[in-house]
């Protein structure tokens, strides 16, 4: 298994991301009738097999990853003028994670499941959101 990290571009805060990924897909006419979560990127990743119904994206917010959402399936999807994209079809959980930095980067990028940062709610860590993300500004996690 391997999960995905993708840049949350113009998002600065877990709360825009959930108050805004509700609407993005509307604008792509994403609708696969069902209560999901759609992102289009332009690649399929050639490993989909190890991250459908598995693994999850771990959205980059601010500088830092921040959070997941489980992905439920990977959908191939052609416009009008031909072009193939990739539908990313999440659930609607998303779970912070431990604030963990990550450089800018274009597109998306696999993650390790071994590079991963834990959920904040996973052993103990609840309440250590913001000094995990002084401690991240500071560089030393």
């Amino acid at each position: 298994m391997i999960h995905m990290v993708k840049l949350c571009v113009g998002v600065s805060s877990f709360e825009e991301l959930e108050s805004y990924r509700n609407e993005r897909a509307h604008w792509w006419g994403a609708n696969y009738g069902e209560d999901v979560h759609v992102h289009r990127t332009r690649m399929m990743p050639k490993r989909a097999d190890e991250i459908e119904g598995r693994a999850s994206i771990y959205w980059v917010i601010a500088g830092v990853i921040a959070c997941r959402q489980p992905i439920l399936r990977l959908q191939p999807y052609t416009d009008g003028e031909g072009k193939n994209y990739c539908d990313i079809i999440m659930s609607t959980d998303l779970y912070r994670t431990v604030p963990y930095p990550k450089r800018p980067f274009q597109g998306w990028r696999y993650l390790p499941l071994g590079d991963a940062p834990p959920d904040l709610a996973a052993n103990g860590n609840e309440g250590a959101e913001e000094l995990a993300a002084d401690l991240a500004r500071l560089g030393l996690i």
